[in-house]
C-alpha cells in the first residue's frame, strides 16, 4: 500500500517545520508527504531542512490546496490529511495503514485526539509534545469504531472511491472552509464506512495564526451548514441546531470575552448570514462580498 501524507499549510512556517520534524518519527514511513503552500513565505526555511517533503503551491484556500494534494497523490492508496499545527503519535501512520488493510470497506479513517487546541486558547509544540509522551495507549491498537464524519485535522481517504466516484473538497466553501471536512467526508462515506481509530493518536495544537477575520468565520458557521443540509450531505436535524448553537455561543461571547476570540465579529458574521438566509440568498461565497 503506498501512503500519502498531504499537508495545507498558510502563515505557519515555524509550526510546519515542527510537524514535518514530527512525521520523521513515523514507525511506518510515508511514501509521500505533499506540502501545498500559497507562497513561498509559508514555507521559509522548510525546502532546505525536509529534502524529501514535496512542496506544491495553488491558490489559496483550503478546499483548493486539498484538491491539488488530491490531484498530486494519484499513484496512492491512501492520503493522510493532517492539519499544520497537528502532531502525530510515532505509530499513527501505521495504524492507519493496518485498518485500511483489515478493513476493505473503510473509505475514510480519522484519529483520536488527544487534545485539541482549536476548543480554546491554542497549545504550544512543548505542550503537544508533553500530551504525546504522555499517552501510553494499552489497549487494542487496531480498535475501531463508526464515525459520523472525519475530523478535518487529522483524516485519510482511500483513493481508489476518491477517483471512481470523483470526490472532491468543495472549492465553493473558500476561506475558512467552515465544515469541509464534514463535507468532503460524508460525500466519500457513501461508498463505504467511516472509522474513528483508537490506535491512530495525536495532538491538535490550534494554533491561532492564519485564521480569518472572526465576521468570515461567524457567516460560515451559519451559511455553511445549511449550505450541506441542501447539497446532501449534513443533515437538516444537524444543521439546524449547528447554526443556531453557534449563534448561541458567540451571542454569549459577546458578553464574556474569551481572550483568543473575537468578542464580536463571529458574532456579527452569524447574523448577517441569518439576514441572507432570510432574504433567499445566502452562499458560502457571500461573505467574499463584505
Amino acid at each position: 500500500m503506498r501512503l500519502a501524507i498531504g499537508i495545507a499549510t498558510r502563515g505557519r512556517a515555524a509550526i510546519l517545520g515542527e510537524v514535518l520534524a514530527e512525521l520523521l518519527r513515523q514507525s511506518r514511513v510515508p511514501d509521500r508527504v505533499l506540502v501545498c503552500h500559497v507562497t513561498e513565505d509559508d514555507i521559509a526555511g522548510l525546502r532546505e531542512r525536509f529534502l524529501r517533503v514535496e512542496f506544491m503551491a495553488s491558490p489559496a484556500g483550503l478546499p483548493r490546496q486539498r484538491n491539488a494534494i488530491l490531484d498530486a497523490a494519484a499513484d496512492c492508496d491512501a492520503v493522510l490529511f493532517l492539519d499544520d499545527d497537528f502532531l502525530p503519535a510515532p505509530d499513527y501512520l501505521l495504524v492507519t495503514e493496518r485498518v485500511l488493510q483489515a478493513q476493505p470497506g473503510c473509505v475514510v479513517t480519522t484519529g483520536t485526539v488527544l487534545a485539541d487546541g482549536a476548543k480554546g486558547p491554542g497549545l504550544s509544540v512543548a505542550e503537544g509534545r508533553a500530551v504525546l509522551a504522555a499517552d501510553h495507549y494499552e489497549d487494542d491498537p487496531l480498535a475501531v469504531t463508526p464515525h459520523f464524519n472525519g475530523y478535518g485535522c487529522n483524516m485519510a481517504f482511500r483513493m481508489g472511491p476518491v477517483r471512481a466516484h470523483g470526490i472532491r473538497v468543495d472549492e465553493a466553501l473558500p476561506l475558512y472552509a467552515w465544515y469541509e471536512d464534514i463535507d468532503v467526508t460524508r460525500a466519500l462515506g457513501r461508498h463505504g464506512s467511516i472509522l474513528r481509530l483508537s490506535g491512530a493518536r495525536g495532538v491538535h495544537l490550534g494554533a491561532k495564526s492564519g485564521r480569518v477575520a472572526g465576521d468570515r468565520l461567524g457567516y460560515s458557521q451559519v451559511a455553511n451548514p445549511i449550505y450541506l443540509a441542501r447539497k446532501g450531505t449534513f443533515p437538516w436535524s444537524h444543521a439546524i441546531p449547528s447554526a443556531a448553537r453557534h449563534l448561541a455561543m458567540n451571542a454569549l461571547r459577546s458578553l464574556v470575552p474569551e481572550p483568543h476570540v473575537d468578542r464580536f465579529g463571529r458574532l456579527r458574521g452569524n447574523l448577517r448570514a441569518v439576514a441572507d438566509l432570510l432574504r433567499g440568498r445566502a452562499h458560502p461565497g457571500r461573505i467574499l462580498d463584505f
